[in-house]
């Protein structure tokens, strides 16, 4: 084998590395990851994480954790502490929810 087949090879094999990597990233958590976090106080909380830093639920056509396309996407949740989510000061003087929102939606 030639040196560049060797390199191509090795570079294909690394992107398809990434590429599973990513989709394995992109489940849904599991009911004893909800449960784990639950447990230790945490509570869904919509519409505040950053692009692509969700826990789940990030609208159709997503697969769940780390698929939000926009900043503070409102029907998208992370786990934050127990209490904290509607008081959460975000940009725009926006608060996150214990349940879906309609606001940030992508595109």
């Amino acid at each position: 084998m030639s040196t560049r087949s060797t390199i191509t090879s090795a570079m294909l094999v690394g992107a398809l590395a990434t590429a599973f990597a990513s989709l394995a990233a992109a489940a849904p958590l599991t009911p004893e990851q909800v449960k784990a976090a639950m447990d230790a106080g945490k509570e869904k909380c919509f519409g505040v994480a950053l692009k692509g830093q969700n826990d789940c639920a990030a609208g159709p056509g997503t697969t769940c954790q780390g698929t939000s396309t926009v900043d503070y996407q409102g029907n998208s949740w992370k786990f934050v502490d127990g209490g904290t989510c509607t008081t959460m000061q975000l940009p725009g003087d926006r608060h996150g929810s214990p349940e879906a929102l309609t606001r940030d939606l992508p595109s």
